[in-house]
């Protein structure tokens, strides 16, 4: 990032603190530019030499920071945290402390791929509509790497209207491939391909989606496996989020605590384990009812729907935990939350931006307390973020 002479700010992605850079394709708007970097003159302290190949050559979009170190990566996350809680929510936060990850490589249990031309991997960094083939991913577990180069070997068994395809690994350790297609033609070869992998040692279950249908097996289950619900791409460091913003709660024995967002249950039956009594909220259903199938069922209330359209007829809360996704909290969430006298409120965000818009939503009533990062995502520009809030 650098400033124009006429004061306005310029974004360059893939520059680092402290380098000197040739820039180009500078596109100018009424209160900011973007440039990108043709050369680097003078290199700053924390600039490395990024070790996977398509970082560069590809100009690979599912990674922004390869070209830091590990420590300068883990300062511009920290600094994404402050920055946004700064200079969008208007509070007088420092960067906040962050909890470094165990493993900056080989950690992503998902893989999302688009196809397009031919191609199937990542899109290009700012170019949204044009993908590169992908050979190997190093941030994505070993497991995903092999299930990929053995489909990969086999791509002429996919649709032929292929849109995107998604490899997953579950908490178990099973692969899952998720293909998705448009067009009206049915995918055939499903079973052909299931059996191929086995041949080559690969053993995946096979979903597909198509255009405006529900997800099926195609080969290598049984039975139903909630495959398309959402988890944390880094299981582990999610877990440590999760044990952080329930200890961050303080107390809750005998308690009532709202927990909203709920996804799949994992912190719901932390809290009752606990002892409190929780209402859990949660949109997907699907997550609702692998939620109910974990328990526990005593003293808890699980509800499918969207939360605008149900927290006003929640009982009264004595804590909350939310974990809102990217798009942030809902204005009518906010203003309910506003106006609770409850103390404190836990907000797990996956965007700093988001995060700094919501806490600024809830007006002077309450007050941060704390704040900690989390690197659930080394090698990106994407952080974790934790908040405790308390009634003034």
């Amino acid at each position: 990032m650098g400033t124009l002479p006429d004061g306005r700010t310029v974004f360059v992605p893939r520059s680092a603190p402290g380098d000197l850079v040739e820039l180009g394709e500078l596109r100018l708007a009424r209160r900011f530019a973007r440039g990108r970097v043709t050369r680097v003159l003078e290199a700053g302290p924390g600039r490395v030499t990024p070790p996977c190949p398509h970082y560069q050559a590809d100009d690979c979009g599912s990674c922004q920071l390869q070209h830091l170190s590990s420590e300068a990566q883990r300062a511009v996350r920290s600094h994404l945290v402050g920055d946004a809680l700064r200079r969008i929510g208007h509070f007088d936060e420092a960067d906040p402390g962050l909890e470094s990850s165990d493993s900056e490589w080989e950690y992503r249990t998902k893989l999302t791929l688009a196809a397009r031309g031919g191609r199937i991997g990542y899109h290009r960094l700012g170019q949204p509509g044009k993908v590169f083939e992908l050979e190997r991913c190093p941030i994505a577990r070993p497991e995903l790497n092999r299930l990929w180069a053995a489909v990969r070997t086999q791509r002429r068994l996919l649709p032929r209207g292929l849109d995107q395809l998604v490899l997953r690994v579950d908490r178990e350790g099973a692969c899952h491939a998720i293909v998705r297609s448009s067009g009206g033609a049915a995918w055939t070869q499903g079973k052909q391909l299931g059996r191929k992998l086995a041949e080559a040692g690969i053993t995946a279950v096979l979903w597909w989606e198509p255009a405006g249908g529900a997800v099926r097996t195609v080969y290598g289950a049984r039975e139903a496996y909630p495959v398309m619900v959402f988890e944390q791409v880094h299981p582990a460091m999610g877990d440590r989020v999760r044990a952080h913003a329930v200890q961050q709660l303080g107390e809750i024995r005998g308690r009532h605590v709202w927990d909203l967002y709920a996804g799949i249950g994992e912190t719901t039956r932390a809290l009752a384990g606990l002892g409190a009594t929780v209402e859990s909220v949660e949109a997907d259903p699907r997550a609702v009812r692998i939620a109910e199938a974990g328990g526990p069922t005593t003293g808890v209330t699980r509800i499918a729907a969207h939360l605008e359209q149900v927290i006003g007829r929640l009982r009264p809360p004595d804590a909350v935990i939310l974990n809102p996704p990217r798009t942030g909290l809902a204005p009518e969430v906010a203003s309910r939350l506003a106006e609770l006298a409850t103390s404190p409120i836990v907000y797990i965000s996956c965007d700093p931006a988001t995060l700094a818009r919501d806490l600024s939503r809830l007006g002077d009533g309450y007050r941060i307390h704390s704040v900690r990062a989390f690197d659930l995502f080394p090698q990106t520009a994407h952080v974790e973020t934790v908040v405790r809030l308390l009634r003034r």
